[in-house]
Order: structure tokens, then sequence, then C-alpha cells
């Protein structure tokens, strides 16, 4: 049927009738909150480029998760490690009294309901800033699987629910899933960041991780944004050497690889709105030029409706407290 005898707008008409009939909705369940943990005690150094987010000491980290779940009822988030000193491999992250593995057994110590996601890379972890061990001029691929293996297994005793490698060497998934079973943790899910992109958007992250490469660039093991197809080998084959989840990051940008992923494998799809994309809003709304908060639930339901089904954002907690002061569900 066409007009006048079909008229869209009908379902327009009235909020009630668009609430019946709206395909997408973003809720507290599908949103993680990424944090950044140092050691230290009473320590929340602001992040210039990131606003509302902090360099977090464990006691205050503990605190602000506590918050969050009281507040807004979200219970998972993603941790990132700051630590007190780097090397040039990422060894010092695959210790037992590692800052992550710490913050871990603090947060699940008073909080253990909350589901902890811990990031496998060793960009923080370095001298160099790189996701790897240096050898001629470039990360090594095969030597940086056993330190990615080892802090996952160290991550996993600590009482990580879930292992997030970021690092995108080739077989990581392989050699992780690995070293997980044969230390007892057959039953612990990996989230795989299977197509992340060599990507400008990155920036306020490394100002927060203090994880900003030393030398050259990470384009010669993140992928090239303007690929695709690759993005589904890149996914294929970690769905093959075991990942649970698979990612795609950034998120805004490559909307259109978040929905050939889902389409693709109907497999778990998390989308991670990375620091950039928050910045971006935050200097918009700053300066008066956007209505910020109609803009963030703009974004995380495109992102929704894309096709994840997770999203990894640093709107996590003002986007559900902004909902709940609205009077809406979320």
């Amino acid at each position: 049927m066409s007009f006048p005898i079909t008229r869209l707008r009908r379902l327009r008409k009235t909020a009630t009738i668009r609430n019946m009939v709206r395909e997408t909705e973003v809720n507290r369940n599908d949103l993680i909150m990424p944090y950044f943990v140092l050691p230290g005690e009473n320590i929340a150094n602001p992040i210039k480029s990131m606003p509302g987010n902090f360099q977090l000491s464990i006691d205050k980290l503990v605190e602000e998760v506590r918050d969050l779940v009281t507040r807004t009822g979200v219970d998972k988030i993603l941790l990132f490690g700051i630590p007190a000193e780097k090397d040039e491999t990422g060894e010092v992250a695959c210790q037992h009294d590692a800052i992550v593995p710490q913050a871990i057994r603090a947060i699940k110590a008073e909080l253990p309901q909350v589901m902890i996601v811990a990031d496998v890379c060793n960009c923080e972890y370095t001298k160099h800033g790189h996701c790897g061990t240096i050898m001629d001029g470039d990360v090594d691929n095969d030597s940086t699987l056993v330190t990615l293996a080892a802090q996952s297994v160290t991550l996993a005793k600590a009482g990580a629910d879930i292992i997030a490698p970021s690092d995108m060497m080739d077989g990581r998934v392989a050699a992780i899933r690995e070293a997980l079973d044969a230390n007892g943790f057959s039953n612990t899910p990996i989230m795989a960041y299977s197509a992340k992109y060599a990507s400008g958007f990155y920036g306020p992250f490394r100002d927060a991780a203090e994880s900003a490469p030393q030398f050259g660039d990470r384009s010669t093991y993140q992928m090239d944004p303007a690929n695709a197809d690759e993005a589904l080998r890149e996914v294929e084959a970690d769905l093959e050497e075991g990942a649970d989840m698979v990612m795609v990051k950034p998120a805004l940008s490559y909307m259109d690889i978040i929905s050939r992923v889902k389409m693709t494998y109907n497999v778990p799809v998390v989308a991670y709105n990375v620091s950039g994309e928050f910045s971006m809003v935050k200097a918009a709304a700053a300066n008066g030029w956007i209505d910020e908060q109609r803009l963030i639930k703009e974004i995380l339901t495109s992102l929704k409706r894309a096709g994840a089904d997770v999203i990894i954002t640093y709107h996590a907690k003002e986007f559900v407290l902004s909902e709940l002061e609205k009077g809406n569900r979320v």
C-alpha cells in the first residue's frame, strides 16, 4: 500500500505510540564502564582530555565502582592498569602483585557481584609503549604471545570474569585459551578485540593509560581503517581459536563492520565507544554546540541498532543517570 492509505507518521503521533513500536533500546545491562587504576592511595588524577574520568588508586576505584553500581545498576567494568614501573616486554603485568590483579581482588572483596573484564595488552606496561616485545624495530608476534598468555592467567587467578586481549597479535586467542585451560580456567570467557583498527580516535586513551608509542605507530599490527573484508577474517580466526565474544574498535566510524560481523557470524558482538569519540562529544558540549545527553543516547542507540550486543563506553554512568532523572526505563 502507498500514500494516502499508508501513512507512516501515524505510528509517530504520540510518545506512547513511539515507545510501543520502538525497535532498539539501550539499557544498563548492555553497558560496560572502563576505568584506569594506578598505584598509591587516595589518588584521583583528572584526565584532562577525557572530562569526568580519572586515574584512580585502588581505594578510590572501589569507591567509584560502588557508586556506579548503587546509583545506576551498571555492574560491569573494564580495567586498565598503569604500573609503578615499566619494562621492555610487559612481564611486569604478569606478576601476582601487578596493579590490575590487585585492583580485581580489592573490588571482588567489596563488590563480588561486579563483573570485571580485564584488558590484556602490553602497551601500558612497556617502556616503548608498543603492545609487545620489540625485535628488529617492530613488535615480535610470537614472543609477545608468551607474555599475553601469562598475563591472562594472572588476571584469571585474581578473579577476572572475562579476559579481553586487545593487542592484535596473530594467534593470541589460541595461546590465551590454551593457557587458561591448562591452569583450570576453562570456563573463563575471552572477549577478543578482533577488529581493532589503527585509529586516530585513541589519543585521549593514550593520555589516560600513559601508553603512547615512543616511536613509530601500531600500523603493523592494528588494522588498516580502509579494510572491511579483513575484519571478517580477523573475527573468524578469533572464533576458531576460542573467542566467546568479538569486538569492533572504534565504534562510530566502524558501524558497517559491527553490522557485517553480526550478520555474518551471529555471535555476541561488543562495540567499544572509544576515548576520542567520547571526548569529541564532551568538547562540543562544552562549547554549547550540541544537546549532550540527547547525542549520547543517539550514539549508543545507533551502535546497538548496528548490531552491538554490548557497548563499552565512558558515557555509561552519565547515560544511565540521565535516563533515570528523566524517569525513563533503562
